[in-house]
């Protein structure tokens, strides 16, 4: 039983993705941050270390900033000015926000 729990342990955290009990890939910590780019590049979320995030639009670096919370595949966003938003990790490198669709860049 030992050897099950190390195993699945050892597989949870080499993963981005956990698998959750209703068979729900569930984001950790790590698994979110790093930059977030639509396809033609004119948005740019940068998800810092933290809790802290850093949008960019077309040349408009900085654009917005704010903090940011993950529960399980869901991405909750504060702005600075007080502005709020949403988004959803559908799989480990495609985030959809505000009608758009961002793909995690390497």
């Amino acid at each position: 039983m030992r050897a099950i729990r190390l195993l699945t342990l050892a597989l949870a955290t080499s993963s981005p993705f956990i698998l959750a009990t209703r068979g729900h890939a569930e984001m950790t910590t790590r698994s979110y941050i790093g930059s977030w780019v639509t396809a033609d590049g004119y948005v740019r979320h940068n998800l810092l270390p933290g809790n802290r995030y850093d949008e960019a639009r077309g040349t408009r670096e900085s654009a917005y900033r704010g903090r940011y919370e993950v529960n399980g595949t869901r991405i909750e966003y504060w702005d600075d000015t007080g502005f709020t938003a949403d988004g959803v990790f559908v799989d480990e490198n495609t985030l959809h926000h505000g009608g758009m669709i961002l793909h995690r860049r390497e």
